[in-house]
Parts: C-alpha cells; structure tokens; sequence
C-alpha cells in the first residue's frame, strides 16, 4: 500500500482540485509516471494497492470507474460501507476538523449534498459493476471489520489470494478525537488564505503568537458526544432507509449490522 494512501489519481484534477485543495496540490494526477513511484519500492511484491475516498464520491467525482478500467481491467477493488447515518455524521466531523466546515451538523447536512451522497451506497457501486466483473469487487461492512477485525481481514487475503495463515495485527488510523475546534464567523483566515497567493503569504508573514491569537478568536472547542444528533437522525432515516433497499437488491443482501438505521 502506498503512502500516502490517497493519491487520487483517478479523480478528474478539476473535480479533485474542489473536492480537496491538498490532495490535488500533492500532483499525482498529472502524469502517470508519478504516479507510480508512489510503489518503486514495492519490490516483488505482486499486488499494490492504495486507498483514495474519493474513488467513491458520485456526482463530484466522476468518470473514476472507466478511468480506472482503463488503467488495469484485471484490478481488484475492496469497498467498505458503514451505517449510513453513522458515516454521514462522521463525514461532517471529518470537513469541521480538516476542511473547514462552520455550519452547525443539522444545517451542513441537510443543505449540502455531498454529505449524503457519499452514503448512497447502491449509486456509488453502479458505475464499477458497469466495468468490472461481479467477482473483482469485494464488499464488506465497517461494523464487520470492527466486530471480526481478524476473520475479516483474512476474508480479504483469501479473496486476493495472499498467505492468509498470519493476519497482520493492525491498529484504528484516522479517528476522530471527542473533542474538535469548529472555525466560526464563515471560517474567515481560511477563507481569505484561499483566495490566492497574496492573501496566503500576507496571513503566513504574521507572527505565529499573533496568528495563534487570531486562531483561538475564530474558532470553538466542540465535545462530540455532547452534540444532539437526533434532528439529523431523523431527517436522514428515511432517506437511508430507501437507498439502502436499492443497495441490498444490488448486492444480495441485508445489514441487520447498521442499527442506527434499523434501531431494534
């Protein structure tokens, strides 16, 4: 597996450079040379990988399945699901900390797409079931993968055919933290270092105790657990729920595992 493990190189550069300004700003995308000596040191081995997101963020990431396709037909892709409510909730945590999300949970989730569209799992699968054959795609649950980490994990060996008899022990990467900072008033010093080179390097030449300063004036300390999430849970349930229904007839099964959906 690469590092970093979301190179993004099947994105569209236009589309990647809105999803995520970083990611796009690392370059992969520009030729496929650079590409691959994210795995020059790959040496014998004989399955690479890498983990991009945003391979699965229909309608802003488009074209990613044919393009992929094109690259390597034989490929083998692994797609994980969780709750839909629970994903959707985390997606939000996720934009407050790293990408600058002010708006409160209820008012970012309701009125920005993106965040539910990600959980629609059955229109995000749709285009690689188009290119690639049933067998190439493996699917599997993040609920799976946390209850039976092990068993899981060998599961995936197996289907890659790869020594499954010692699992890698492997640890949480990327947790989010119970307590965040949210920017507040618009996200204003993150907006303006957006705007260009010149507001970067204006913002970037103050002090870093000054800028300290500005930052603790724009921001607030939010306790996760803390945060009612029941109005979002219960705008997103239905809609879920339907999704869902067109996911378990796409794929063949059930997932009695998502209760937050399903609640018994």
């Amino acid at each position: 597996m690469c590092r970093p493990k979301e190179p993004s190189y099947f994105v569209n550069p236009a589309e990647l450079r809105m999803i995520w300004p970083w990611g796009w700003k690392q370059g992969y995308w520009k030729s496929e040379e650079r590409y691959l000596q994210l795995f020059q040191s790959a040496g014998t081995a004989t399955i690479l990988g890498e983990a991009s997101v945003h391979y699965t963020n229909l309608p802003m990431a488009s074209g990613v399945a044919e393009k992929l396709h094109r690259f390597n037909p034989r490929a083998r892709l692994v797609y994980v699901m969780r709750d839909p409510i629970e994903r959707t909730i985390s997606h939000y945590w996720h934009r407050v900390r790293w990408l600058g999300e002010h708006r409160s949970l209820s008012c970012a989730i309701k009125h920005d797409p993106q965040y539910c569209d990600v959980s629609y799992y059955a229109m995000q699968l749709a285009p690689y079931l188009r290119f690639f054959k049933r067998e190439q795609i493996k699917t599997l649950t993040f609920e799976e993968l946390i209850k039976n980490t092990k068993e899981t994990v060998r599961s995936i060996l197996q289907w890659l055919n790869i020594e499954s008899s010692v699992v890698p022990l492997l640890s949480p990467e990327n947790a989010t933290p119970e307590v965040i900072e949210q920017r507040i008033g618009g996200g204003v010093l993150y907006g303006l270092r957006e705007k260009g080179p010149v507001f970067r390097a204006a913002i970037d030449s103050v002090p870093d105790f000054v800028r300290r300063i500005g930052v603790r004036m724009v921001t607030r300390k939010i306790y996760r657990p803390n945060v009612d999430t029941s109005e979002v849970v219960r705008y997103l349930r239905p809609l879920q729920r339907m999704q869902t229904k067109e996911l378990e007839q796409l794929l063949g099964r059930e997932f009695p595992e998502w209760t937050t959906l399903n609640p018994r």
